[in-house]
C-alpha cells in the first residue's frame, strides 16, 4: 500500500517546475545579497573615516595679504597629507570678525577650519563693544603656524640711531612722536601703546587703512615712524629707503640680523609678534584635532614650507592644540591690559 502523500518526508518530494525556478531566483537573490553586505562598511565604520570629502578653510581677510598667502600655502601642503583638498574660502569685513563668525557657526564636524589671526583672535574682544564670538568658548585650538615679527622702522631723515633716540626725540615733540599703523585695534597699534607704557615714550598713533598707504606715507616723510610687519618693510630696510628701529620679537630674526629686538634695545621682556593659526569649531571630534595638529607640524616642518613661510616673515611654530590653547589664553589677558589702558575702542 502507498503511503498517504502528507506522510511523505518532504524532501522526497520533487517540487512542482514553476516553484523550482522561484526558488532558484530567491536562493540567488539572498547569496547577492550576503555579498553585497559583507563588502559593504557598517555605517559606523563609514562615519569614523575622516575626511571623506574636502575640507573648507575660512580666512577672514581678502585675498592677497600675509594672512591670507599663509593660509593658502597651508592649505595645499596640508590637502596633499590629507588626501582632501582644503578649500580657501575667503568671507573679509569687520577686522576679520565676519569670517570668524561664520566659522564658529559651522558644524563641528572637522571639515570647516579657521585661519585664527592674533589680532582677530585677542584683540578684537578687547576693543570692539559686541563680538560675535568668543574666543575661549566658540573654537578649538588645533596648532599655531607661526609668528610674524613686527619691526619699527623710520624715515631715513628722523634723526634717530636706535630706540633710545627715538624715546628722547618723543619727549621733545609736543603732542608726542607719530608712529603709523596698518589700523586701530591691530596688533602693531598694541605693540607701539605697549612700548608706551613700558617706555614712557611721547607717541602718537596714526591709523591707516592698511598698511600700504601707512608705508608710503613713512617713505615720503608724512610721518617718521611706522610699526609694521617685516615682510611689508624688509625691502625698503635692505635698499636704505627705510631705517630699522627694533623688532619686537624674543631673537633677531633671521631676515634682519643686524637690527637688534627690543630687549637688547633696554626694554625687559618686550616681546609682541603677530600670529596665525588653525581652529575648528568647539565641538570638533578630539580624534579629528589630533589628527591635524599631527598633519600641520609634519607640514611645518617640511624644510620647503618653513622657507616659504620665512620669505614671507613668519616663523614658523610647530607645537601642541595644547600649546596654542595656552598661548591664546595669555595673549587675551595681556593685550586686554594694554587695551585697558590705552582706551583703545571700536564702535
Amino acid at each position: 500500500m502507498k503511503p498517504h502523500p502528507f506522510l511523505v518526508p518532504y524532501g522526497n518530494v520533487p517540487p512542482a517546475p514553476g516553484m523550482q525556478r522561484r526558488c532558484k531566483l530567491l536562493a540567488l537573490s539572498a547569496v547577492l545579497c550576503l555579498g553585497m553586505v559583507a563588502g559593504m562598511p557598517t555605517a559606523t565604520h563609514a562615519q569614523d573615516v575622516w575626511p571623506s570629502k574636502p575640507l573648507r578653510l575660512i580666512v577672514p581677510f581678502t585675498p592677497g595679504g600675509v594672512t591670507d598667502t599663509s593660509g593658502r600655502l597651508i592649505a595645499e601642503s596640508l590637502g596633499k597629507r590629507l588626501g582632501q583638498q582644503v578649500v580657501v574660502d575667503n568671507k573679509p569685513g569687520a577686522s576679520g570678525n565676519i569670517g570668524t563668525a561664520l566659522a564658529k557657526s559651522a558644524p563641528a564636524d572637522g571639515y570647516t577650519l579657521v585661519l585664527g589671526f592674533d589680532g582677530t583672535m585677542v584683540i578684537n574682544p578687547h576693543v570692539f563693544s559686541k563680538l560675535p564670538f568668543d574666543t575661549a568658548k566658540d573654537f578649538a585650538p588645533i596648532g599655531k603656524i607661526g609668528d610674524a615679527t613686527l619691526v619699527l622702522v623710520a624715515n631715513p631723515g628722523v634723526p634717530v640711531k636706535g630706540l633710545a633716540d627715538v624715546i628722547a626725540l618723543s619727549k621733545t615733540q609736543q603732542g608726542g612722536l607719530s608712529f603709523g599703523t596698518s589700523g586701530t585695534g591691530g596688533t602693531p597699534h598694541i605693540a607701539g601703546e605697549l612700548l608706551k607704557i613700558r617706555t614712557g615714550a611721547n607717541l602718537t598713533h596714526v591709523p591707516y587703512k592698511g598698511g600700504g598707504q601707512a608705508m608710503t606715507d613713512v617713505l615720503g616723510g608724512t610721518i617718521p615712524l611706522v610699526y609694521t610687519a617685516v615682510a611689508g618693510a624688509h625691502g625698503h630696510i635692505k635698499s636704505g629707503k627705510l631705517k630699522a628701529i627694533a623688532v619686537s620679537s624674543a631673537q633677531r630674526t633671521s631676515a634682519l640680523p643686524d637690527v637688534p629686538t627690543f630687549v637688547e634695545s633696554g626694554v625687559p621682556d618686550f616681546v609682541v609678534n603677530s600670529w596665525v593659526g588653525l581652529l575648528a569649531p568647539v565641538g570638533t571630534p578630539a580624534a579629528v584635532i589630533t589628527r591635524l595638529n599631527t598633519e600641520l607640524n609634519a607640514v611645518l616642518n617640511d624644510a620647503a614650507v618653513r622657507e616659504k613661510l620665512r620669505v614671507m616673515g613668519i616663523e614658523p611654530t610647530p607645537g601642541t592644540a595644547e600649546q596654542y590653547r595656552d598661548e591664546i589664553k595669555r595673549d587675551l589677558d595681556r593685550y586686554g591690559a594694554v587695551v585697558k589702558a590705552a582706551g583703545i575702542s571700536i564702535e
